[in-house]
């Protein structure tokens, strides 16, 4: 679909309910249609490094991926899969009429009060809730697939991506985060070839497994049972990861909210429940992990000043650049050989 497309089914389209309401979000690879009791979630027809929706067939196809892969952390959330239909001047979500054109993933419409998110920034988050979440992801880390086979120096490639962005972000913000990039490469670089054993006996132990991908506030609902949504569904590459590093987003992504309380009790509940973190190079793997988490936050919010449309949005993504990679160096300075 287009975005005329797009915009024409929401002013003028049918879809399988009453609706007196549609909201339309949009995300560089998603529209997202806000209805009153329902959203509706279709895939742009883009083509990226990671992720390939060019096609009719490839939309549909992972589609479905997302319904049956978010249906492992959500009960009642993920619906069903709907044609979009073009009939004549009329474009419609489901019905019989007309060529299919697109398709639509249809979810029950969570409150979005209780994002996770949005409770961080009112202060509502509880220990009690953590704890509940540590338990949540425990469960589902315990029941996933076990991943033996991967590319364990991937993950060099997908760090050292942050050199793509290192000259704009250096024009933006001065040279000093230009240093930087270059001195958290150049860590990473050592930190992979010297930990290389530890992570292929991670792989042996079976502490790779096939994980949500996308784990942080903006992606949980805390109802008060936490519900975690919108998994990877379009790269395994990403979902099949390290539970460490799954957790590693989380504890990252809370510290970015200036929680480390929470970013601690998460981490303490998680391994109490799920060993997966038992010596000291254990942990600091992990710390390594909320590197490359802080890593990819600023890469994306470097990506999104470069192609910004207008100075508040610029500014407001390299601020957010600027944040990471502050955060990233943090963490790179808490590791023993930089101590």
């Amino acid at each position: 679909m287009t975005k005329d497309q797009i915009n024409k089914l929401i002013s003028e389209g049918d879809f399988p309910e009453e609706t007196g309401k549609r909201e339309l979000i949009e995300t560089h690879i998603s529209w997202v249609i806000l209805c009153e009791a329902f959203v509706y979630k279709i895939k742009k027809p883009v083509d990226y490094s990671f992720l390939d929706f060019s096609t009719l067939e490839l939309r549909h196809h992972y589609c479905e991926r997302e319904i049956v892969l978010n249906r492992r952390l959500t009960r009642n959330v993920y619906l069903e899969v709907l044609p979009i239909r073009e009939s004549g001047d009329k474009i419609n979500i489901g019905g019989e009429a007309g060529s299919i054109i697109d398709y639509a993933v249809k979810m029950n419409k969570l409150d979005v009060a209780k994002q996770m998110d949005n409770l961080l920034a009112k202060d509502k988050v509880t220990l009690t809730d953590i704890r509940s979440l540590a338990e949540k992801i425990v469960d589902f880390h315990k029941n996933t697939e076990i991943i033996y086979e991967i590319d364990l120096m991937d993950i060099r490639e997908k760090f050292n991506d942050l050199d793509s962005v290192k000259e704009y972000i250096s024009g933006q913000s001065g040279d000093k985060f230009g240093t930087i990039i270059q001195a958290v490469i150049k860590f990473s670089d050592r930190f992979l070839d010297q930990n290389r054993k530890l992570m292929a006996d991670r792989v042996k132990a079976g502490l790779f497994r096939d994980c949500h991908g996308d784990l942080h506030a903006r992606n949980i609902f805390l109802l008060p049972e936490p519900v975690p949504f919108d998994c990877i569904e379009f790269n395994d590459e990403l979902r099949r990861i390290d539970v460490l590093n799954e957790v590693a987003f989380l504890c990252m992504d809370l510290d970015a909210f200036d929680r480390k309380d929470l970013s601690d009790a998460i981490l303490e509940n998680y391994i109490e429940f799920f060993p997966a973190m038992k010596t000291a190079a254990d942990r600091t793997l992990f710390v390594y992990y909320k590197m490359y988490r802080a890593n990819i936050r600023a890469k994306v919010n470097g990506l999104r000043a470069k192609s910004a449309t207008n100075d508040e949005e610029r500014s407001k993504a390299i601020k957010l650049a600027e944040k990471y990679l502050l955060q990233m160096k943090g963490y790179m300075d808490e590791m023993p050989e930089n101590q």
